[in-house]
């Protein structure tokens, strides 16, 4: 039962955000998702609707350094992993969407990285 609850008040902060990113359509999005075992981000575009840039915990090149997904360390290889994909594609400026999520643990860390590769939001 707590597990709905959770989940509600989740989908709830992610409707609210929602309509402030929805205002920010001159700049591209930063998708946040963790589950349990994993953490997931990626860049799209709004405008034309296409994913610019992704990168997870499941991809090869995060496997060859880590095991483990779901960990701040974790969260923060990803962040870096999506930082240096985006400064290649010449993003510079993006918004954050944590889908929901508080901006604690592993998304701020996965945060953190990506602003330590120069991206702003």
């Amino acid at each position: 039962m707590k597990t709905l609850e959770r989940e509600r008040l989740r989908l709830s902060r992610k409707k609210r955000i929602k309509l402030k990113v929805q205002k920010q359509k001159n700049r591209p999005r930063l998708t946040i998702f963790r589950s349990s075992k994993h953490i997931y981000a990626q860049i799209v575009d709004d405008k034309d609707g296409k994913t610019l840039v992704s990168s997870s915990s499941l991809v090869k090149g995060f496997k060859e350094q880590m095991k483990n997904g779901g960990n701040l360390t974790a969260a923060a290889l990803v962040g870096a992993l999506i930082g240096e994909k985006a400064v290649a594609r010449g993003i510079k400026e993006v918004y954050c969407d944590r889908n929901g999520f508080h901006y604690t643990g592993r998304v701020k860390a996965l945060a953190d990285a990506v602003r330590e590769k120069g991206i702003k939001f």
